[in-house]
């Protein structure tokens, strides 16, 4: 009686994943909830390479999602760009705590690593890519480029 309870189951599993499928074959997209109107505003900023605007936006968007990995990315970024490292690395290290596979996290963070100096790190988050990444993916394909560019500054 058990083997078949497992089995149906692993049936209704299965059934389940293919209708999934079907759906998305069909246009039906899964319903999402919608992004806060903080985080389009603060997208907005970072287009705009407004650091400064959107990090206040981007703040108010963790404290309403705090397991919301691409708003902490964000934040590192743009404490990174405004230069103020240590709290753009703790904003990566949140993302990742949340998704230690976050593309956007690893490469950003790994060109902080670069900004410090910090090769080996820089390095490690790159073979996180490349597992991350399995057919390739930009992100891999930028923080790989920049070790590059690194490499080469830091030879002559």
């Amino acid at each position: 009686m058990r083997a078949f309870t497992t089995l149906a189951v692993a049936l209704l599993l299965v059934a389940s994943l293919l209708a999934t499928m079907v759906q998305a074959d069909n246009g039906v997209e899964e319903s999402r909830p919608l992004p806060p109107a903080d985080y389009e505003a603060a997208k907005k900023e970072l287009e705009k390479k407004n650091y400064v605007a959107a990090i206040p936006l981007l703040v108010q968007v963790v404290a309403l999602e705090p397991r919301n990995a691409d708003a902490f990315t964000d934040l590192g970024y743009c404490h990174r760009e405004l230069n103020q490292k240590e709290r753009a690395l703790a904003y990566y290290k949140k993302a990742l705590a949340i998704d230690p596979w976050h593309r956007g996290a690893n490469e950003s963070l790994g060109e902080l690593y670069l900004r410090l100096d910090d090769l080996e790190k820089a390095e490690q988050r790159l073979v996180v890519l490349d597992g991350a990444c399995l057919f390739g993916c930009e992100e891999y394909d930028k923080l790989k480029a920049a070790i590059e560019a690194y490499k080469q500054k830091t030879a002559n």
